[in-house]
């Protein structure tokens, strides 16, 4: 063998590559939370993609077991704390329709504006994250602007700004001000134009396109058969919503559009289907203020709560409960039987499933939470890809580790 073909074999075999394993997370910023990928790579392309979730265990659907209907109603805030709002509302309206019980009309409309705050707000978290995490910084700043505006309006409301605990069964707790409704039409009317400038700064910016253009492709097909809901399955041209196929609260009195991808779609595409919504959600509002019936925000069957009495001394968990039972105003007891409720959170499709022994806490509840599903389809949408295309996926999929491991 000559000297030339010598040196060429041994310049081949140094830039030979070789499969290398490595741990991306819990740490690591742009997972989101204390999510971990196992990748699998060969130079830059990922092999093998393997998610790994737990390091977050909340408990959330035991200790539900462990209270009545209504003290399990925090538990739900701490899911998906981004948007405990929707989560509450999920779950109080899983146990009106477990439990018989019809809230208000104003109630339903009160709720509905609040979901839908809380779906701007989620929104725009991850538009900022996502960005942040491909290398676009100007439009968290914008973005966070408007979500501080919210965060405002909701501690104006009810005293919270993150886990508000805000609706109850059979309505809400408390009414909303004239103050509170006219400080958000303000914010609805003028949304748009902020919208506006966040897809100035990046919807046709060439970077933002080679990072999301043709990355984490899934067809529609696809998309059914590993059960995702939202923004993750309407970008793929499945115009499945909740709101549409099962209303509740108001949204079968409100006009609103869903909007869908192309099929395939892409990183891309899940964008313009959140970008379109912040402004759907902004309409839903303002429609629900103009709408807003008078009367009361409580039914009057609705479980509520008094004062325990002084001489009452509660010793253990077991009497607790019981005394809770025993102190409820209304319905005491829950009908046996099951009932499973979803609704549209901003992430997705949350449903409760919830079985009930007769007694007034419920014997199982289980949680279909949007974001775990999710977390199943990274293998997919990754594989085959680049390690710097594996950063855009998890962004696209917008998860939130709290409601991962329930």
């Amino acid at each position: 063998m000559g000297e030339i073909e010598q040196e060429k074999l041994t310049e081949a075999a140094a830039l030979k590559t070789r499969e290398l394993t490595v741990s991306m997370g819990p740490q690591h910023p742009a997972t989101h939370g204390v999510l971990r990928l196992v990748l699998d790579l060969d130079g830059e392309t990922v092999v093998k993609c393997t998610p790994h979730v737990g390091y977050l265990h909340r408990g959330i659907e035991k200790l539900a077991e462990n209270r009545t209907y209504l003290s399990a109603l925090p538990l739900t805030d701490r899911l998906d704390y981004i948007s405990s709002m929707s989560n509450n509302i999920g779950y109080v309206v899983a146990v009106e329709r477990l439990l018989g019980i019809e809230a208000p009309e104003r109630a339903k409309f009160i709720r509905t504006i609040v979901g839908e705050m809380t779906r701007i707000s989620s929104h725009i978290i991850w538009v900022a994250t996502h960005a942040l995490d491909i290398g676009a910084m100007t439009v968290f700043l914008y973005s966070f602007r408007e979500r501080e505006w919210i965060l405002d309006l909701l501690e104006m409301l009810c005293g919270a700004r993150l886990t508000v605990s805000y609706p109850r069964i059979g309505g809400v707790r408390n009414d909303v001000s004239q103050e509170f409704i006219d400080s958000l039409y303000k914010f609805v009317e003028g949304f748009d134009k902020r919208v506006d400038e966040y897809e100035t700064l990046i919807d046709q910016n060439r970077i933002w396109l080679k990072r999301t253009k043709g990355i984490g492709v899934i067809s529609a097909e696809e998309a059914v058969n590993w059960g995702l809901s939202g923004p993750m399955v309407r970008g793929s041209g499945i115009p499945y919503d909740v709101r549409k196929y099962a209303p509740y609260d108001a949204y079968d009195k409100v006009e609103f559009e869903v909007p869908v991808g192309k099929d395939p779609g892409d990183v891309y595409d899940r964008y313009r289907c959140r970008m379109i919504e912040l402004r759907q959600s902004a309409w839903i509002i303002k429609q629900c203020i103009e709408k807003l019936p008078a009367g009361p925000v409580m039914a009057p069957d609705a479980p509520k709560f008094t004062l325990p009495p002084k001489d009452r001394v509660l010793k253990d968990m077991e009497s607790l409960i019981h005394h809770f039972i025993l102190i409820t105003k209304g319905p005491t007891t829950a009908p046996k039987g099951e009932i499973y409720s979803s609704v549209e959170v901003p992430k997705g499709e949350l449903g409760f499933y919830i079985v009930s022994d007769g007694t007034g806490r419920p014997y199982r509840m289980r949680l279909r939470a949007p974001s775990f599903i999710h977390a199943s389809v990274l293998p997919r949408l990754c594989e085959g890809g680049l390690i710097a295309d594996v950063i855009a996926n998890i962004g696209t999929i917008d998860i939130v580790l709290g409601e991962c491991d329930r």
